[in-house]
């Protein structure tokens, strides 16, 4: 798995997973984009046994705390996700008005061709740097609140519960756009 050491052992614990961009490219710039991961997500979850306990979408990378339900294994789901995801990215920036779609394609072009790991063309970077948070406790609570600060990090908002796309409104009472276990 191009060389990333941390690697799902127990598929069914749960984990911290980040999922990258190529060169960091800010795709998530429009709600189009990130309407595409929670789709995703919440099929994730009625689907393929996926249970998300929490989520963001920032503009050029996506953390989430999951996990997967037996008979399912967290490495296919994360898998397909990635795979899924990517196809309806590059489809919707070939689709919509994008200014940047030359730019884009051009880059997640170059990303295949320099990896021989796409086709056409590759969105996501490999591994998505999966750290088991089995026990829980506080390691759990920090990360999650770890992914809903982020937004509040870079300045997007003042308060995380105000992020869209985040689980942090549902740690508030809230529903957010994802299917997610609150912890």
């Amino acid at each position: 798995m191009s060389g990333d050491r941390y690697i799902i052992q127990d598929q069914h614990h749960i984990h911290f997973l980040t999922f990258t961009v190529v060169d960091w490219i800010d795709v998530f710039t429009r709600p189009v984009y990130k309407d595409i991961v929670v789709s995703s997500l919440n099929y994730c979850i009625k689907a393929k046994g996926l249970e998300c306990y929490a989520w963001v979408v920032m503009s050029n990378h996506i953390h989430v705390v999951c996990r997967s339900t037996p008979p399912f294994r967290l490495s296919d789901v994360v898998r397909d996700f990635k795979k899924f995801t990517s196809k309806e990215m590059l489809e919707a920036i070939t689709s919509i008005p994008e200014s940047r779609r030359e730019w884009l394609l051009h880059k997640f072009r170059y990303a295949a061709q320099s990896t021989g790991r796409a086709e056409q063309y590759k969105l996501w970077q490999d591994g998505y740097h999966g750290v088991c948070l089995e026990g829980g406790g506080i390691r759990l609570r920090q990360r999650i609140e770890y992914i809903h600060n982020n937004p509040v990090r870079q300045m997007i908002v003042a308060q995380p519960e105000h992020y869209l796309y985040s689980s942090a409104i549902d740690y508030c009472g809230g529903k957010g756009l994802v299917d997610v276990v609150v912890s």
